[in-house]
This record gives structure tokens, sequence and C-alpha cells, in this order.
């Protein structure tokens, strides 16, 4: 019995395997798990069984996929750039000036005075006389003459005589001479030398310490941020199957408007930092220093001298006498004349020209003197002065200006597209079928028209995979092989 069975087994396993699209081997079914129990009853005889199959042909339905072409629209998102004026203000600084008092002390000097007595030695000098020879240069001055022509109107003098008799008286005159005594004072020069105090202002220059107000520009960055603005977003899509059409559909994500603060502005302005520096600067004083300088000076002594001298004196008598003259006129006519006079200039040269000169040298004997003098000094006294000054200082205004942001924004628009997708279309064919149809041990035999029933007919066809459609093998043996049991 368990021989007949196996043998049943793999004949049905054999069967399956060979069956293909058309299912035969499950009396007409798209699957085993649809076969009829009475269809898998068990034979009565293996041989019986071998002699009561036959073959019939049964419709079956096939579903065939076929490819169809749609056009649908979809959603196509371009991406745009626009300018948008943003009006900024930005800060900037004028430079002012405004008056500063500060004071400085300005010193004063005064010069006073203190006797003092000193001893001197007197020098007694006595000037005697060198001869030293010397080169100068002589201008010598030559006068030249070049001619020169000019027109002048020169009046023609025409003199005539007329005779004319006079009394004159005529001096006679004689000279005598007297003696007569006379005094001169005759010059008598003396050189002499005397002291003389001046005063001289020497600088010193000293370095002092002050301190200045100063500063520097520094350029600050500042950072002011973008204004917010609203746009609006599409989320993305989902592909979703549709079971209707049975393809994948696009559904565009929903759209919400969200703020986006736009990109911040960098300005950059101009700080100033005051600072204080310590800077030396150079002062020139001055001191006043006293020197002594011999001072020559000529004294004049006038001498007499008495001179005797011949003085000539005139005795004048008068003597009548008569005399003719002729007395002349004079007639004038203006002529006209060119003439030509002699314009001078001078010319100059450069002679040398050797003197020599008498140079006076003194010797010196000192003498010791008691004297009092004046000697100055300087008092200095400081005195405050207020002086002004521009200081500079920034003032700060705002200052508009527009720049232009870009936005960028999706704009949508509808674009045709041609799609494919899978129809499915039930194609009916004819198929062999074995059916075997055992001995029933039952006096009522089972009939082979078994498959003619409803439970032995094709059931609808389902879409379904392909694992789905065809059941392996293997899990059909076992539940055949469970039937059986």
């Amino acid at each position: 019995m368990k021989t007949v069975l196996k043998n049943s087994l793999l004949a049905i396993m054999l069967l399956v395997a060979t069956a293909g699209s058309a299912h035969a081997g499950y009396c007409g079914g798209a699957s085993y798990s649809v076969v009829p129990v009475s269809c898998s009853a068990p034979a009565g005889d293996y041989c019986q069984a071998q002699t009561c199959c036959k073959t019939c042909y049964k419709t079956v339905q096939e579903i065939v996929w076929e490819q169809e072409t749609y056009t649908c629209c979809k959603t196509v998102y371009d991406t745009i750039c626009e300018a948008v004026p943003v009006n900024c203000c930005k800060t900037v600084y004028d430079t002012c000036y405004r008056d500063e008092c500060y004071t400085v002390c300005r010193p004063v000097y005064k010069t006073c005075y203190r006797d003092e007595c000193y001893k001197t030695c007197r020098p007694v000098y006595q000037t005697c006389y060198r001869d030293e020879c010397y080169t100068i240069n002589r201008p010598v001055y030559e006068t030249h003459y070049r001619d020169c022509c000019y027109t002048v109107c020169k009046p023609h003098y025409q003199t005539c005589y007329k005779e004319c008799c006079y009394t004159v008286c005529r001096p006679v005159y004689q000279t005598c001479y007297r003696d007569e005594c006379y005094t001169t004072c005759r010059p008598v020069y003396q050189t002499h030398y005397r002291d003389c105090c001046y005063t001289t202002c020497r600088p010193v220059c000293e370095v002092k310490t002050i301190e200045v107000c100063t500063g520097d520009w520094k350029c600050v960055q500042e950072t002011i941020p973008g204004p917010v603005m609203c746009r609006c977003v599409q989320d993305p899509g989902t592909w979703e199957w549709d079971p209707c059409t049975c393809c994948c559909c696009y559904k565009p994500g929903c759209c919400r408007v969200e703020q986006v603060q736009c990109p911040p502005t960098i300005c950059c302005r101009q700080i100033w930092c005051p600072r204080i520096e310590q800077r030396q600067i150079c002062c020139t004083r001055y001191v006043q220093e006293c020197h002594t300088c011999k001072v020559p000076y000529t004294v004049c002594t006038m001498v007499q001298e008495c001179h005797t001298r011949k003085v000539p004196y005139t005795v004048c008598h008068m003597e009548q006498q008569v005399c003719r003259k002729v007395v002349p006129y004079t007639t004038c006519t203006m002529v006209q004349e060119c003439v030509t006079k002699k314009v001078p200039y001078t010319t100059c040269r450069i002679v040398q020209q050797c003197c020599t000169r008498r140079v006076p040298y003194t010797t010196c004997r000192m003498v010791e003197e008691c004297h009092t003098r004046k000697v100055p000094y300087t008092t200095c006294s400081m005195v405050q002065e207020c002086h002004t000054r521009k200081v500079p200082y920034c003032v700060p205004r705002t200052v508009q200006y527009t720049t232009f942001r870009y936005v960028t924004k999706c704009c949508p628009r509808q674009v045709q597209c041609c799609m494919t997708r899978c129809v499915p279309r039930c194609v009916c064919k004819v198929v062999p079928v074995q059916v075997c149809c055992p001995v029933c041990v039952d006096p009522q035999p089972v009939s082979c028209a078994a498959p003619k029933t409803a439970s032995c007919s094709v059931p609808t066809p389902v879409p379904a995979t392909a694992p789905e459609a065809a059941p392996e093998p293997a899990a059909a043996a076992a539940r055949l092989h469970g039937t059986v049991r």
C-alpha cells in the first residue's frame, strides 16, 4: 500500500512540474488548493486507475498584461531669482571742531643790576706803526662815445651893430701889503682804549617731556541682520500606488508659508580712539653771558701856533672916461638842422693795484686800578597765558541707501508627459486536460464529470504575482500526502 502511495505521489509531482500555465495536473483548477476532495480521493487500484484516465479539452481564461501609453500633466517648478529693493541705513561720521582752552606758562625774564667791585689791570698802550703791502682791485671807468643823429630847429641869429657913446668911471686899483699876525690851532691826535662790556645770549637746548592728546581712527565692522520675509514653500511629493490604474501616481506635497531671514549687511564705520602720548620736545632757552672788549678811542688836543703873513689890500680911485661902443642887436630865424651828437657811455674794468699802508700796533703794559661796575643778572618769573586750539571730534549721521536682495522662489507650471502602464486583459484558450477516474469501492461510483461541477470549475482569475499563481511542487505534494492520509 505504501508503495502504491509513493508511486501515485511521484506521478502527481511529475504532472505538476510539466503542466505549465494550464495547470492541467490540478484537475483543471488554478492551483492544487482548489481541487475538490472527490478528485483527490484515493484510488482502489493503480492498474484500474491507469485504465480510467482520458484526455479532454477545457477552456481556460488567462490574464495577459499589455502596455498602454497615456498622457498626463505633472507640475514642474521653475526657480526664479527676483531682485527685491531693501532700504538700509549706514552711519557716516563728520569731523567737526570745537574750541578748547588751555593754559601755558610763559617765562618772563627781568634784568637787574648789582654793584660789584673789581680790580683791573689798566693797560697803557703805545702805538707803533709798520708798513704793510696789500693789493686792491680798483675799478677803472672809461668813457666812450657813440654818434647819435637827431634833427633840431636851430635858431639862426644875425647880429647887427650900432654905435653908441657913453661916459664911464674907470676905477684905478693899487695893491698894497701889510704884516698881520695870526694864531692857528694844530690838532694832535692820541689813541686811548677803554673797557666796554657787552652781553650776548647763548642758546641752550633742553629736552622736555610733554603729554600730547592724540588718537587713531579704527575701522569697526557692524553686522545688521537682514529683514524677515515670508515665502511659499511646497513640500516634496510622494508616489502612491493606484489599484485602479495599476500604476504609481505622483501626489504633490502641501504648500506652506514660512519666514526666512535675509542675509545680514556688514557696515564699516570709523571710530576715534583717543590716547595720551608722552613726547619729547627740544626747547631752546637763551643764557646771557657778559663779555669785555677793548674799544679804541682817539683824543684830540689843539696846540696853538703863532704865524705872520702879508695881507694885500687894494686902494681904488675913480677916473671918468668917454667911450664909444658898438651895441649889437640880434635877429633870429629858425633853421632845421641835422645834428650828430656824441652820446657817452661808460665801461668799467678792474685793475689790481698794490698799495702800502701803515698798520698801527700797540704795546701794552698793565697798571692795576680799582673799579665798581654794575653786574646784570636775570630773574625769571612764569606768567600763565590762556590759549585756544581747535580739537576735532566726530558727529555721526545716518545715511539711507538702497540695495537689492535676490529672492529665489519657485513658480509651478503644468507639463504634459507620456507615461506607460500595464493593463490586464483576459484571454480564453483551450488546453488539453487528462482526467483520471478511479474505480470507486462505493456501490455508487463517482462519475468522471466531477471536473465539470461547480467545485471543479476554474475560478475567476485574480491578478496575482508569479509566486502566488503557482505554488511550489513541494507544498502541493505535502497537501496531497495529507489528503491521502
